[in-house]
């Protein structure tokens, strides 16, 4: 059950990523929301967490550091695929 949770956290970690990057025409890519989400955040709230002190609880220096990760993702990905396509 828990592993269903992070998948579904980071779904929607990632999903807002995109949506506060802009979704543009083809609106959400799910399998880059999943996967910004989940490698987001794990660096982004993991190394937020840390630093804030707040150990490994969820808290909200934690979902702020995952949305920042996944923006993060996001944008290589993104720069990624456009080099890809040239």
């Amino acid at each position: 059950m828990l592993i269903i949770g992070i998948i579904l956290f980071g779904m929607l970690v990632g999903a807002a990523a995109q949506l506060i990057l802009g979704k543009g025409s083809r609106g959400i890519d799910w399998t880059m929301a999943i996967v910004a989400g989940l490698v987001g955040s794990f660096v982004g709230g993991l190394l937020v967490s840390l630093l804030a002190g707040d150990g490994l609880e969820l808290r909200p220096s934690g979902i702020i550091g995952s949305i920042v990760g996944a923006i993060l993702v996001t944008l290589v990905w993104r720069a990624a695929a456009s080099r890809s396509k040239r």
